[in-house]
Parts: structure tokens; sequence; C-alpha cells
């Protein structure tokens, strides 16, 4: 019996797969496209095929990342607002932070956007916007709460790169408490400005 043949949505996905993982670890201009066809076990043309350029490919990456994201906060906080809403997307982003790829890729992303390459800054720019914009429409609170949220997570994503769960020194530590209820009270419109 001969192997079953993929379609061209099941190929896109695989390569999406392989891919990650290969820019997950060395970013946009540290993996080929001949090792991530390779380890698809398709030629590089089809890459080509697939996703126009190296760079279209690593952006599909970091989206889907950006992505998994923003979906697993929405389903996390389902119906609820606030700081209820935060809470349960907080819960999840923690869970989150087990899978190595999908921080990796938006680090990678944002590092290949810092070093200025406008394409991808402007393609990080729309992923982290709507991620963004799925936190505040989802808690509706003020902007503010919303960047405290989301900069603790940058945070908790460098901690989880940096693997500081395995550092024991002082300041490691401390990048890895906890927030308490009550943590960003003092932030206000006027404090934040």
């Amino acid at each position: 019996m001969s192997p079953t043949r993929m379609t061209g949505q099941q190929r896109r996905t695989q390569v999406l797969a392989v891919a990650e993982q290969e820019f997950a670890v060395a970013g946009l201009h540290g993996v080929s496209t001949e090792t991530i066809a390779h380890r698809a076990g398709i030629t590089q043309a089809y890459v080509f095929r697939l996703f126009g350029t190296k760079k279209q490919l690593f952006l599909a990456c970091v989206d889907a990342a950006f992505e998994r994201m923003r979906l697993a906060l929405l389903a996390a906080a389902g119906d609820t607002t606030g700081i209820d809403a935060l809470t349960a997307m907080g819960r999840e982003y923690n869970a989150m932070l087990s899978d190595r790829t999908t921080l990796l890729l938006q680090l990678q992303g944002t590092a290949a956007a810092a070093a200025g390459d406008a394409e991808v800054r402007d393609a990080v720019r729309g992923s982290f916007g709507r991620l963004w914009q799925a936190v505040a429409d989802t808690a509706r609170l003020d902007p503010v709460t919303v960047k405290a949220f989301l900069a603790f997570g940058m945070l908790l994503n460098t901690n989880a790169a940096l693997e500081l769960a395995d550092v024991d020194e002082r300041w490691a530590r401390q990048a890895r408490t906890r927030i308490r209820p009550g943590l960003f009270t003092h932030i206000t419109r006027e404090t934040n400005q």
C-alpha cells in the first residue's frame, strides 16, 4: 500500500511545524530553508512554492506563535472580564511558559525587528497588536493595567528563554517572583505618562 499523499494545506502545516522548531532556536538568519526542507522530507523549491521566501516562512511561524498565545488567552478568559479575565489569562500565560517554541519564536521575531528589518518589524507589530487588543478587549480595563499585564508577560518570556528556574542566584529568584494581588495599584494614569 502506498503512503497517503498530503494535501497542500497538510504539507504547509507540516513545514510550519518543522520551521517553527528551527527558527525558535536559530532565528531568521541562523537556519537555512534547505535544512527545513530536508527535515520536512520535501525539496527546497517546494518550501519556496508554499511560502515565497524564507522571511515569509519565518513571519508565518512568528505570527502562528502569537496567534496560539492569543487564542489560548481568550479561551482561558472565557466570558469573564476585568481582573477575573486577567487572572485567568495570567494562569494560562504561566502554563504556556513550558512551550519554549512559542515563546522563543515571539522573542526571535522581536529580535529580528529590533535588528532593523522593517518588514519583520511591521509583521511582528501586527501580531503583537492583535495579542494586545485581545487582552484589552476581553479584560475591558484601562490601558495602564493591560500594559502592566503584558509587560510582566514579556518578562516571563525572558525568564523562560533564559531558563531562570534553573538559576539559584538572588537576582534570578527575584526575577521569578509571582505577581500578588494589588501589586500594580501604585500605577495610575498620572504615574504612567
